[in-house]
């Protein structure tokens, strides 16, 4: 079978991304660093907690501290000192300590009208739920509405959010008319500098690219296009920044951390990394890695406090199970970094204990993934629909036969273009599953993560193979089945 391979280094989704045909190696996209303006950066683990002289440690070793995960016993560093990490290899009171190396999502380029303003002349412009098969789907036509939406209207008409979904990703649109009523907050975790438009302002939570828009409008739009839970709050926590939407890991923690930290229900994750525990930098083995022990301490910072974390699986189409088939494509993406894996790899946060995994599902079949999803026995925990672009394409690859009616309708910000959009990804599949647990949470607020965890995988359409398998895992998660006789 022939694979198909995002090309983009690192993407976060799909998003109807460049795409490499037939059995072709997987090349990297240059000899050097591409993203010179994090070339410095270093993620720093300690043992346990921060030392009070964590500051002191850093600048005799060269480096200046750029980002405090204090809750999880780690610092996001600068430094242009060629003789930086050998020198805290001599620090005691350090557990691991690496060069970061940052995520980015690509722009479309299969459909040049990424807007794909036609959608105004296909039905009444009051509503495009005839559209979205995904939401369709999830909820029972809708049947989930009549259970728990998230939330409901004060007597002054007001939206009371009964749980709140923090999504970590690009930021939102605050004034998008399909998700204004429900955003509730949230925060900007880039550092000040990356561009010029980057301050270090804690609210610019503007949406420079549009795929945390579209995420959020899965989970909980409530408008023309609907969301899993239409009356969920909302917290964007803006961890990618620019067009190109760039990301480092600590970043992201320090999302995880914040999201926690202002008692999130759910935090939906639609990006992924991929952690080794033996990597080599420069010439430089490492038998642990700052980011893989730091992902780690945030998701049980999260769990420990009662949020139920989400996240993709990826869409390499990959065989997770299959460890050298990860390290080959992982080999090749990360030799402009001057870095090798060795040992087993794992999708973070998808892989990490705690985090439900999720992969794709599509429109036209209930047998086979999206072609770009990862996949793999013992990786995937639960699917949801992704989206593709249907199955004269998932035959031939040829891009004439695309049929944008299998992509995934949601909102995108206003001064981006047209206020709705269509992607696909796990990107598109990870909110679905959020949005779940979040009205799963609004039903029952005593449900503790692990409880929500198991009503999704217990109440999952058995799509695939019977039982779990590798594709589906549990099977396809549906709001209708897990909220259907739920004790409130």
């Amino acid at each position: 079978m022939k694979k198909i391979i995002l090309s983009a280094l690192l993407s976060v989704t799909l998003v109807i991304g460049t795409l490499v045909f037939g059995d072709m190696p997987i090349q990297a996209v240059e000899k050097q660093n591409p993203f010179p303006e994090v070339n410095n950066l270093y993620m720093i683990a300690f043992k346990n907690e921060l030392p009070k002289d964590y500051e002191k440690i850093i600048q005799n070793a060269g480096g200046e501290v750029v980002k405090v995960l204090s809750e999880v016993g780690g610092v996001e560093v600068r430094s242009d000192k060629p003789a930086f990490l050998k020198k805290l290899k001599q620090v005691s009171s350090i557990e691991a300590a690496n060069r970061e190396v940052p995520l980015v999502l690509k722009e479309p380029e299969i459909i040049p009208n990424k807007t794909l303003n036609s959608i105004t002349n296909q039905q009444n412009g009051e509503s495009y739920w005839a559209s979205q098969w995904d939401i369709q789907r999830v909820t029972n036509d809708g049947k989930s509405y009549d259970i728990e939406t998230g939330g409901y209207k004060d007597n002054d008409g007001n939206t009371i959010h009964k749980a709140v979904v923090g999504v970590i990703d690009t930021g939102i649109d605050l004034s998008h008319p399909d998700l204004k009523n429900n955003i509730i907050g949230g925060r900007n975790l880039v550092p000040a500098g990356m561009d010029k438009s980057e301050t270090g302002d804690p609210n610019d939570i503007l949406d420079r690219n549009g795929h945390g828009t579209h995420v959020a409008g899965i989970v909980a739009a409530n408008g023309k296009v609907k969301g899993v839970g239409p009356d969920l709050g909302i917290r964007a926590y803006r961890v990618l920044y620019s067009e190109q939407a760039l990301g480092m890991p600590a970043w992201i923690i320090d999302g995880i951390i914040a999201a926690t930290n202002d008692h999130v229900d759910v935090i939906n994750m639609s990006l992924r990394f991929y952690n080794n525990t033996k990597m080599i930098f420069e010439g430089e083995s490492y038998k642990s890695v700052a980011e893989t022990l730091l992902w780690k301490r945030a998701i049980q910072y999260a769990v420990k406090n009662d949020v139920t974390v989400v996240a993709g699986s990826g869409n390499e189409s990959l065989n997770l199970a299959d460890k050298n088939e990860v390290n080959k494509f992982l080999n090749a993406l990360y030799e402009p970094f001057g870095m090798r894996v060795k040992g087993p790899a794992t999708v973070v946060p998808a892989q990490i204990p705690g985090v439900i995994n999720v992969s794709a599902s599509v429109k036209w079949t209930n047998q086979q993934l999206a072609f770009y999803s990862n996949y793999g026995n013992g990786a995937i925990d639960v699917a949801a629909p992704g989206g593709d672009y249907g199955a004269k394409f998932a035959e031939t690859y040829d891009p004439t036969t695309i049929d944008p009616s299998n992509l995934i309708l949601s909102t995108w910000p206003t001064y981006l273009g047209s206020p709705y959009n269509y992607n696909a990804g796990t990107s598109m599949a990870t909110p679905q599953v959020a949005g779940i647990a979040g009205v799963l949470k609004a039903a029952n607020p005593d449900l503790k993560p692990s409880q929500i965890t198991a009503r999704i995988f217990q109440t999952a359409l058995d799509y695939g193979k019977p039982g779990h398998d590798a594709l589906f895992g549990a099977g396809e998660a549906n709001a209708y089945q897990a909220l259907k006789n739920i004790k409130k």
